[in-house]
């Protein structure tokens, strides 16, 4: 009988390699296993928002716009949840297996849902589909956490991490372009969901091959003692294996400071998406942007937090020395800045609403990528996925839903200045709670 337990259990250490060999050895492993991780972790963004690449499709066959929203919230709902919950059981995980298994029953939930008529033949198998694929979605971030804390040492982090989550943006930049590829070889529009994830299949395999689990595994010594990097709260019981309950109630629940970058986290996110999903609406309906210039507006926001995640990861480690909080407070007060040009320029001022737009993505995805590294630094390796997952579950529960529910109803009951307020509130109360944690982690990291 298959046992889930024993496929899914973190390998044993192994002894250490020749001293000759650990250096060379190491240097190799490091960054095959990021490779893993980066392309494994793209691998799930080709079958996370294929949903609505085909609700042109499903509007043509009759089904109402308002039907297909509730549809695709599905995956907000069931990914803030998993990313927490899974986040428990991927640190007591080996992250190879974890990572892969997770992309590969995402991609047989997508692939099942463009060959299968039956499951989009009502809302509430699709929404079912659909939540499903949301929580093996939340099986990916977690082992990705898991691996960089084992292989990559606090002072370097952010780095490692700011280039590991550009993967996301290069991920999902390429569901189109396979969309449009797959129309053309298979002639209907079930493949904008099934070709993308027969090649999620592949990489979920190629994922397998890249990655190991811990240095230890490989009879290597651990990150700190290779690079030489110890935090001052670090403890050698750290590289053990910990409970379930331990990690909930003594390194998660129990520590304050995830609480406040968790909630701090809820208020990025709100922002985050409160730009990003009304733009197109905000754009046209008060700066007059045609649907072109909209897109192209779009665009631009993605992408150019690119560059923007890439100097914050290098900030907070080379000229904070491995601290977040200062990086975090710098961009959410230089995003402050840019929300209010964007809101307060008038009308017809194309170039300055742009500029104000390029700016907000590039300084926005820095927060938001270092809130999960932050996660990782303040907690012990082995907790790192469940911490990770509570800062998650904020952002996407409480941040990402909210920037939908709260402002929609706040543009239709009070207008567009009020969810402006509320945007440059979240920026203040974000940088409040960010900023408890300033204290915390110069006295980590001192010398």
């Amino acid at each position: 009988m298959l046992n889930f337990k024993n496929i899914l259990s973190p390998p044993p250490h192994k002894e250490l390699l020749p001293e000759e060999k650990i250096d060379p050895t190491y240097k190799k492993l490091r960054w095959q296993v990021f490779l893993g991780i980066f392309i494994g972790y793209a691998g799930y963004y080709l079958v996370r928002k294929n949903f609505s690449l085909v609700m042109p499709d499903l509007i043509e066959q009759g089904y109402t716009k308002s039907q297909l929203g509730i549809v695709a919230s599905a995956v907000s709902i069931a990914y803030g949840l998993s990313k927490f919950l899974m986040g428990g059981v991927s640190d007591r995980s080996n992250a190879r297996v974890f990572l892969s298994l997770g992309l590969l029953l995402s991609a047989l939930t997508i692939f099942s849902l463009g060959t299968i008529p039956l499951l989009t033949s009502s809302v509430t198998i699709m929404f079912i589909v659909i939540f499903i694929n949301g929580w093996f979605q939340g099986m990916g971030w977690p082992p990705c956490g898991r691996t960089m804390v084992h292989w990559f040492s606090t002072k370097e982090r952010g780095t490692m991490m700011s280039i590991w989550n550009v993967a996301h943006n290069i991920g999902g930049g390429l569901i189109g372009p396979l969309a449009v590829v797959g129309v053309a070889i298979f002639g209907n529009w079930h493949s904008k969901l099934y070709f993308p994830a027969l090649i999620a299949m592949g990489i979920a395999f190629l994922a397998y091959i890249l990655i190991r689990d811990t240095p230890q595994s490989c009879g290597l010594p651990n990150i700190e003692a290779y690079k030489k990097d110890y935090p001052k709260d670090y403890n050698q019981s750290y590289e053990k294996e910990f409970s379930a309950r331990e990690i909930f109630f003594t390194y998660v629940f129990r520590n304050k400071f995830l609480w406040l970058i968790a909630f701090a986290n809820a208020m990025i996110y709100l922002v985050r998406y409160g730009v990003l999903d009304w733009a197109p609406t905000y754009l046209d309906e008060v700066k007059g942007f045609s649907i072109s210039e909209s897109g192209w507006a779009y665009f631009a926001y993605e992408y150019a937090g690119i560059p923007g995640t890439l100097l914050c990861g290098w900030i907070s480690d080379k000229v904070f020395k491995g601290r977040r909080a200062p990086a975090i407070i710098i961009y959410m007060l230089l995003v402050m800045a840019a929300i209010y040009m964007y809101w307060q320029n008038p009308a017809g001022h194309i170039m300055i609403d742009n500029i104000a737009l390029i700016a907000i993505g590039f300084l926005i995805y820095g927060p938001v990528m270092l809130i999960g590294v932050q996660a990782l630094d303040l907690v012990p390796k082995k907790a790192a996925g469940t911490a990770a997952g509570l800062t998650g579950l904020f952002g996407y529960l409480g941040g990402a839903l909210l920037a939908n529910i709260a402002i929609g109803f706040i543009v239709d009951h009070w207008g567009w200045d009020a969810a402006f307020i509320l945007m440059l509130a979240a920026c203040v109360i974000s940088i409040i709670f960010t900023a408890f944690t300033w204290k915390t982690e110069k006295q980590r990291l001192a010398a």
